[in-house]
């Protein structure tokens, strides 16, 4: 079977030197317009959201990629092909997968593994490994996938097609094996088949990320959201949900929405963490800008504002700095308002 090379780069639409935010930015754009959720035409957008996960898997993970540039336009070439990317198959069959999410190309360069078995005469057979990708909605509510196992006999030349049905159980962990028994390697000498392992890879979500059961999602909020509050609708995995921001919102603060995370494994669901982005206007109308300068000439909000030595004296006054010691100022001056962590060591009162 013919490998067809993949151009990570065009698929995600970047040049080969991008950077690894370049990288970022342009799979979160192409994940959310063709992610299966959202896309109207269900079957494409699938294609499409594998093929921009795949190329993400490689590009954005440092070795994959340096590998994967090593290729370069030989990527074809025998000697490449035996340079530790390909999987082994020199004493059995060569394997090949279809409906596992990932391309044979990907299978061949960055897949499967074969791993040796035990020296006895009846020799059990090799376990193969190979990699499936699972969407979030699938480790939430489980799901049973076809994949055709294609096994190419290294002596004869025999060509041989399985297809099997896995099961994908919810509250699946990323790494996670999945184990078919009885379809690895066939064994010689009476020795039982290996088995077949598909190591559980997620595949990337626009918006989410995995830990562990818990699930994190950058909530982009405007200026006037955060300082005034605000009720925003987000999209978890059980469809939208409203958010209510309370005003005085700051940056990084975090909102947990309790259960909406994936199944931690005993009946439970871990919980989805909204932590708060805020977001300028990069650009300004003349307006807008007007209103931006009226509202800056009259907020007494000083976000630079040192700590004053004298309301540390109030607030603690078992530390002061070494030149500041009465109790009886009432002000400092702008020499001594000092960041905290360059105020002198403790002096007791």
């Amino acid at each position: 079977m013919p490998v067809e090379f993949k151009n990570y780069y065009d698929i995600l639409g970047v040049s080969s030197n991008a950077s690894d935010a370049e990288i970022k930015k342009a799979f979160r754009s192409l994940a959310r317009k063709h992610h299966p959720d959202i896309a109207k035409d269900k079957t494409a957008s699938e294609i499409k959201f594998k093929e921009i996960n795949e190329a993400n898997e490689v590009l954005s993970d440092p070795d994959k990629r340096r590998k994967y540039d090593a290729l370069g336009a030989d990527w074809n070439r025998p000697e490449r092909q035996s340079s530790g990317f390909r999987r082994g198959a020199e004493n059995g069959s060569e394997f090949h997968f279809e409906g596992t999410g990932f391309s044979d190309f990907f299978e061949q360069f960055f897949g499967s593994r074969v791993h040796p078995p035990g020296g006895s005469f009846a020799q059990r057979g090799q376990d193969i490994e190979s990699d499936i990708l699972v969407t979030l909605a699938e480790a939430l509510h489980g799901s049973m996938r076809t994949i055709n196992l294609q096994r190419v006999d290294s002596r004869s030349g025999q060509v041989s097609l399985q297809t099997l049905r896995v099961k994908i159980p919810p509250g699946v962990r990323e790494a996670q094996l999945i184990r078919l028994c009885g379809k690895g390697q066939e064994g010689s000498g009476g020795g039982n088949a290996g088995d077949l392992y598909l190591r559980v890879q997620f595949a990337k979500h626009p918006d989410f990320r995995v830990q562990g059961a818990n699930l994190y999602f950058d909530l982009e909020l405007s200026p006037w959201e955060a300082v005034l509050g605000a009720t925003v609708h987000i999209t978890t995995l059980d469809g939208t949900v409203a958010l209510k921001v309370p005003p005085g919102t700051t940056a990084d603060r975090e909102f947990r929405l309790r259960g909406k995370g994936l199944p931690t494994g005993n009946g439970m669901r871990g919980d989805l963490h909204a932590i708060a982005k805020i977001q300028v206007p990069a650009v300004l109308n003349s307006k807008e800008k007007a209103l931006w300068e009226q509202l800056a000439g009259l907020s007494t909000f000083k976000p630079r504002s040192a700590p004053c030595v004298n309301e540390m004296i109030q607030t603690a006054p078992r530390i002061c700095h070494w030149s500041c010691f009465s109790r009886n100022r009432t002000s400092c001056t702008a020499s001594m308002q000092l960041p905290v962590s360059l105020v002198y060591p403790v002096v007791q009162f």
